[in-house]
Order: C-alpha cells, then structure tokens, then sequence
C-alpha cells in the first residue's frame, strides 16, 4: 500500500475545503470516508473551520452534530417505512389512502407509497405553510408555529391537497412527498416519528448522538440543554424568527410541525452517520442481517418512475453528469443531499462512503451554488484508489 502518496493526495482535500472556509463560502466541514483497497480500509477524517461563528466563535470538531436537513428523508423516514415492509404493515405499491384516508381527496386515490417515496406523486414540492400560520398568529394572538394544532394544520394540509400532475407522470423533488410519509409512519406504527425512529433506527445502530429537536411550549430558540447546544452547528441568520437558529431545526415547515417531521429536523453526526452507512453494506454484501437484503435491494433499486429518473426508493442515485456524488461513484450508488450543506453517499460497488457535513448557509459572506461536493468526492476517490 503506498501509503506515503494517499497522504499527500488527501492533503489536496484539506486544501480544497480551507480554501472554500477562506473564500466564505462555507464557515465550516466535518468530512469523514472510508474504503476497502487491497484487505484495508483506508479512511479520511477531517473538522475544519468553525461549527459557530455568532454568536460565539466554536471550532468545528469531529463530533459536531449538524442539521442535516433533507438527509432525513433517507436515514429517518425510508428506513421507518422500509422496516414497516419488512413487520408487513405496509406494501410499497398500495395507495396511500389505503392508511390514510384523508389522502384520497382531490383525485389522489391511485398515489401509492412508492410514487411518494420517488417524487413522483404529483404533489407541490413545497408550500410555505410556516407563513400561513405566522399570519394565524397575528390575527389571533395564540401561538400555531410549533405548536400541535400548528403541526396538525400542516399534516392536514399537504394530506388533502389538489396533485399538479399525474401520478408517475414526472419525479419533481420536494418536500411533501416526505411530509405525508411521516404522516403515514405515526399512522401505521402508533408512535410519533422520532420515538419510533429511536426505538427502531438510532437506538439498535449505537446512533448516540442522532435526534430530533421537538419545539418545547414556552420556550423560544433552541430546547437543547446548553452543553449539548453547544456541539450543534449553527445555521442561519433568520428574519422571520428573528435569530441565528442554533440547536433549533432549520426547515421552516418541519419548525412549524414543531421540529419533528418526515422531510427535515434530524441532527446527526459524521460517525453516526457512517454507522449507519456501514450497516447498510454489511447487509448489501452479506455480513449482516439486520435488515433484510431482499428489502434493501428493493428500496435501493432505480425505479424509472417515470422513465429516465435517478431516483430509487426514498434514495438518489447518481445522475450520469453533473452529479453531486462526482464522477467516480458507480451508477450502483445511493446517496442524498441536505440544503444545510450535507451529503451522504454509499458506492455498493467499491464501499467507498462519504459523509460530509458543512453548515454552508450560517453567516457566509455570499450566496453560492455550493459546488463542493463533487469536488470533495473525486479527491477521495482519487486518494483511495492511488493504494
């Protein structure tokens, strides 16, 4: 193994990310990544920048807990339905109404659980119910934003809204696909989504540092205790709040729903996360049992709905240009983005994982496309396969 050149070509990720701190694009990064290569695994460990910069100055450290934002979808609400599959109290191809009878208005009758979990249900990616219910506090005077009745007007919303395109008529990315799958989780289950996701997901992975943040009454910010805040990355500067969130979901509507919610509001941890990632290629490859592997390859198994998507169950793949995963992880990839500056991505192939955890949009200087990513992944692969 050539040890000595790895290094060095490592370093260039050390380099790229410093120069992206120093260019403000990022205040921030915890990088962590590994890959099997001749009988060993080579790994990448790196926190750099800082996890706050106001409103105190609080470096970023291997075991800073991010909000990783949409990374829940994968992590939190596939693998909540995936192990529902698995118990035999849900089927991916019967209507959603089927468990949810209120989802059947508007003409939804033929969505099933598979068209949520591809973004291809016909549902609005996004509606900006936070604001609605800032407008019911204001003429009220009672408090909806984090509330129940809040999180009750949410659900009840996005279950009973009108589609704007057929089912598998178009795989449109959003967040309400995953809002109603929450929704379905709790139904189905009994138990509200991070008590199931505890129980069944971060308590048997030794996930010790992965959680949601519910919204406590009374409380403004974060509900944290201060020490555990204190390892939290922050995020942004927000106007209609009127703080830096810090220790508080970022996500507008999963706030409003009260910091639990199937599209957003899991913090985690780079080794947490790679657990996770670990877990899943020990099931893929056969060292493991803890989830079924015929399940897994369902859900990791492009569904072409409708011909040409990326996307598998609850999971992307990597597009053939362009993708955030780079140019050298395998077309037999999973991964996901979060909008706080996250990725995840599993080479079922070569067992290359990469985690990377930014906190790109607290107090940077500019707005950018945030093209770091790719760049981060082709370096490591790069390292890697010089061994």
């Amino acid at each position: 193994m050539k040890w000595s050149v790895i290094r060095r070509k490592l370093e260039r990720v050390d380099r790229v990310i410093d120069k992206a701190i120093e260019k403000a694009e990022i205040p921030g990064a915890v990088v962590l990544a590994q890959m099997p290569r001749n009988g060993e695994t080579l790994d990448y460990s790196t926190a750099r920048g800082l996890a706050v910069v106001r409103p105190e100055r609080i470096p970023a450290k291997p075991d800073t807990i991010f909000d990783v934002a949409s990374l829940t979808k994968p992590l939190v609400t596939t693998t909540a339905v995936m192990l529902l599959v698995d118990d035999g109290m849900l089927d991916l191809d019967a209507p959603v109404c089927k468990y949810l009878p209120e989802f059947a208005e508007r003409d939804k009758e033929e969505v099933t659980l598979r068209h949520l979990l591809t973004h291809s249900s016909g549902l609005k990616p996004w509606r900006p119910f936070h604001e609605t219910l800032m407008e019911k506090e204001l003429k009220s005077g009672q408090r909806w934003i984090g509330s129940e009745n809040g999180r009750k007007f949410v659900l009840d919303r996005t279950l009973r809204s009108a589609p704007v395109h057929e089912p598998g008529e178009a795989a449109v990315y959003g967040d309400l696909d995953f809002i109603a799958l929450g929704a379905l989780v709790e139904s189905v289950s009994r138990r509200r989504l991070d008590e199931f996701c505890s129980e069944r997901i971060f308590g048997p992975l030794g996930m010790k540092d992965t959680f949601f943040a519910p919204v406590v009454e009374g409380v403004t910010g974060s509900s944290l205790p201060d020490a555990l805040r204190r390892r939290v990355a922050a995020t942004e500067s927000c106007s209609w709040r009127g703080r830096i969130v810090w220790g508080e979901v970022h996500d507008p509507n999963a706030s409003a729903m009260g910091g639990v919610a199937g599209h957003a509001g899991l913090f985690s941890t780079a080794p947490d996360i790679m657990k996770f990632a670990t877990t899943v290629l020990d099931v893929w490859h056969g060292r493991s049992e803890f989830w079924p592997r015929e399940i897994l390859a369902d859900f990791f198994t492009r569904q072409e709905i409708p011909a040409g998507s990326d996307w598998a169950v609850g999971w992307d793949t990597p597009a053939p240009t362009d993708s955030s995963a780079g140019s050298a992880f395998s077309r037999n990839s999973v991964g996901h983005l979060g909008f706080t500056g996250t990725s995840l991505w599993i080479d079922l192939d070569s067992e290359c994982v990469v985690v990377m955890l930014t906190n790109r949009i607290h107090l940077v200087a500019k707005k950018s496309r945030f093209g770091l990513r790719p760049v981060v992944h082709d370096l490591l692969r790069d390292s890697f396969e010089a061994g």
